[in-house]
């Protein structure tokens, strides 16, 4: 069988919340990080291989808060107080600006930079040490575009340690005029024909979940919903409104396509989109299957349309490859791998055409080098494919050539449901805080001017924002949680002060009861020496031991394909133990691969099951006493690596750990 012409259309999409409080401020700095490292590097890797072609997705939060950085130090908190000397900082200013410069990813960002790796874990810091931890912090989060062309950034890296204040205003200033290029780049590449651009409803809203909420229940029977839910009709047309407004606004034309907010997609948000001229959206295959009332992978391989809307649907696989997996080993293993996935598409489907949706900015920080390596390898791998051909979404619609859905199933690209963002009790109770103030305001008996009709708007609006409810509940974990509830909460509240009424006590209590800090791991509180693969000893003799909350790693798109959910470890003064625990019903004979990094020994273990929990212990004669060592591991199931362990880089051990006596009580 030959190898037939593929059409490939990658689409990355770039998104954040609006961090702005009531003062305008920005309360997060996560827009200017990923700016520095994400959004001008996507698209500028891509146009150093001509002939390449993509789609990129720019939601209006984020396009907006882009923007602001024009004047930093007026609209993000965060660099107004890393701006200032470190002796003028109170200590709760102290303590915020620590936080967020020790929330890094480590083992790819943070240990690669000795001067960081050095602040990082401590608890407190001289003024030097505190500058040059606000200035590596940033320089982390430069992406290989400004280590590699910024003069006044190769500087700093090249200075190690030691910085001063001048340094700092000096970085500040260099990174905020390279903020201001990206979106004119953006604009550049689209006009070039080398990118399109979509965007999306204003506030990253769930747009079926504001026009029906019953959609929660019709993706998903068993999902509870708020109580006195009302369609929010108007809300929704004008989050569709403004965003086109500030998409021509700034890229001096109307968008093409849109990403629904989490690929959230049903009948009535499609005929929103199309009455606003809207040619082309996005969502994942399970939408595609539940609307099609059958499951056949083949079916994924060409656009669709519905009501006159195209729609491309994701391949799930091909995307989480990218987005999960493929960090864990090279770049030229996982663009031959990715290679082949595409090749035995194009071999055994007529012409397809692959869609390949990823999250444009999160993934990057876990791979090293921010996925240079990575994209470098595959952009190369896809330029000297024949028989591969990259696409643009708008490139798609303007074929013409989709097949007719004649039905659409309400559903999101998180497992065809809406579960993530309704469902659970904090969830539904931010959901009923908004319908009870919509409620308030439409009883409200005076006058409301036009510019606090406005502003009444833009707050229901920045309420209805998906990453509010993504946080709430237990699905996901954060430790910014409190700062996210606060938040959410701030623009009801803010409502009510626009009419002079009196603020209702619920929206002074916190909705976040679930633990807002916990930890994805924690180290060992004291030496361990289980015995492997006895049940009656399983809970007692690893007390003590530390662990990796594997659930909370990654997003709820990444659940589905791990068996472990919680890793266990601890030594004593011979052994290392290690335990895996999970559903293992279908695991048949599992194989443990475990690397070594100051070795670079791999080692294969036949693991014990014990009930849920897969046990094995290691000699410390294999680590030729190097302390701390780096491990990572494998689960492998008839040669193939099912999960990859721990899920944010490596396992640190250290075998010098002193441990507290009666740690325990």
């Amino acid at each position: 069988m030959g190898t037939s012409s593929l059409n490939l259309s990658f689409f990355w999409h770039m998104h954040q919340p609006d961090y702005r409080g009531g003062d305008g401020m920005m309360r997060m700095p996560w827009v200017f990080l990923h700016a520095i490292k994400d959004y001008y590097e996507m698209p500028w890797l891509l146009s150093q291989h001509g002939g390449l072609k993509a789609t990129f997705n720019l939601s209006a939060s984020l396009i907006e808060q882009l923007q602001l950085y024009r004047e930093p130090l007026k609209y993000d908190y965060f660099l107004s107080l890393w701006a200032q000397p470190p002796s003028s900082l109170g200590d709760s200013q102290k303590e915020w600006l620590i936080k967020i410069c020790t929330s890094t990813q480590y083992e790819t960002m943070v240990r690669p930079m000795e001067r960081y790796a050095s602040l990082y874990y401590q608890t407190s810091f001289t003024q030097q040490e505190l500058i040059d931890l606000e200035v590596v912090f940033l320089l982390a989060w430069c992406g290989h575009y400004l280590r590699t062309t910024n003069l006044i950034i190769k500087a700093l890296f090249a200075k190690k340690k030691k910085y001063t204040q001048e340094d700092k205003m000096v970085l500040l200033e260099t990174l905020t005029l390279f903020v201001q290029e990206i979106l004119p780049f953006y604009k550049e590449l689209q006009e070039k024909g080398i990118i399109s651009v979509s965007t999306t409803p204003y506030f990253h809203p769930i747009l079926p979940l504001l026009l029906d909420m019953e959609n929660g229940k019709r993706a998903n029977e068993a999902t509870p919903l708020p109580t006195g839910a009302q369609p929010l009709y108007d809300d929704a047309q004008e989050h569709v409104r403004r965003s086109i407004a500030l998409y021509e606004k700034t890229f001096g034309r109307k968008p093409n396509g849109f990403w629904p907010a989490e690929g959230g997609v049903d009948e009535k948000s499609v005929a929103i989109y199309k009455e606003h001229s809207i040619q082309w959206i996005a969502t994942d295959e399970a939408i595609l299957y539940k609307s099609l009332n059958t499951y056949e992978p083949s079916l994924r391989y060409k656009p669709y349309h519905f009501d006159g809307v195209t729609i491309g649907f994701r391949d799930h696989h091909l995307s989480d490859l990218i987005g999960f997996e493929y960090r864990h080993i090279s770049g030229a293993d996982a663009s031959r791998d990715f290679s082949n996935e595409l090749k035995h598409i194009a071999i055994n489907e007529n012409n397809p055409t692959v869609f390949v949706i990823v999250d444009g900015e999160n993934a990057w920080e876990f791979y090293p080098n921010n996925g240079l390596d990575f994209f470098t390898t595959l952009y190369e791998e896809l330029k000297a494919t024949p028989w591969c051909t990259t696409v643009t979404m708008d490139e798609v619609a303007n074929k013409n050539n989709s097949t007719a859905l004649e039905h659409l199933v309400a559903g999101s690209w998180i497992h065809g449901t809406f579960d993530t963002w309704v469902g659970e009790s904090e969830k539904n109770r931010a959901w009923e805080l908004i319908f009870n103030t919509k409620r308030d305001v439409l009883n409200y008996k005076g006058a409301i001017s036009k510019a606090v009709e406005d502003e009444i708007t833009y707050h229901f609006l920045a309420s209805e924002c998906s990453d509010w409810f993504w946080w709430y509940g237990k699905d996901h974990s954060t430790d910014f949680a409190t700062e996210f509830d606060v938040l959410f909460r701030e623009h009801l509240i803010e409502i009510y002060r626009l009419l002079a009424m009196d603020i209702p006590s619920a929206l002074f209590d916190p909705i976040q009861t679930t633990e807002v800090s916990k930890p994805f791991w924690t180290k060992p509180h004291a030496q361990i020496s289980p015995k492997i693969g006895m049940r009656g000893d399983s809970f007692f003799s690893w007390v003590g031991a530390g662990w990796s909350d594997e659930r909370l790693m990654f997003s709820t798109m990444d659940k589905t394909r791990g068996v472990v959910e919680t890793l266990y470890y601890g030594f004593d003064d011979g052994m290392l133990y290690v335990a895996f625990e999970g559903d293992f019903t279908f695991l048949q004979s599992p194989l443990i691969i475990v690397m070594i990094e100051e070795t670079q020994e791999r080692l294969s273990i036949v693991p014990v099951i014990v009930g849920n929990r897969l046990e094995f212990s290691l000699s410390r004669d294999h680590f030729k006493n190097h302390t701390p060592i780096h491990l990572r591991f494998e689960v492998h199931q008839e040669l193939k690596n099912i999960q990859s362990l721990p899920g944010n880089g490596s396992l640190v051990v250290d075998f010098d750990a002193i441990f507290p006596p009666n740690w325990f009580i």
